[in-house]
């Protein structure tokens, strides 16, 4: 039977153990012992579904990672310093860009 990746993530582990039983793929060796994140990993790989990809979408997001990486240069200084009240607002501005990147994936 034909799956996919978004039908297999909805069943329980003991369900995917059961579609691992059935298959004699060598990525599927040691099923048994595999925890959910590796059965799906292995699943995927010996029925040939594609994984897929996530887009973020109206965002420049290379920027953003940008400003990301340079406000960890400004949170490591603040640390460094023993400035907590710059230390908040740095970790703020870094945890709002990665919510807008996050929220703006598809």
């Amino acid at each position: 039977m034909a799956y996919t990746l978004e039908e297999l993530k909805k069943k329980t582990v003991a369900q995917l153990r059961e579609i691992a039983k059935a298959s004699d793929h060598d990525a599927l060796k040691g099923y048994s012992t595999m925890h959910k994140h590796e059965l799906l990993r292995a699943l995927s790989k010996s029925l040939n579904i594609a994984h897929e990809h996530h887009e973020v979408v109206g965002l420049n997001k290379a920027a953003i990672k940008a400003q990301i990486k340079e406000l960890k240069h400004k949170r490591d200084d603040a640390a460094g310093a023993h400035d907590s009240s710059r230390l908040k607002e740095v970790r703020r501005k870094i945890h709002r860009l990665k919510r807008m990147i996050h929220k703006a994936t598809v």
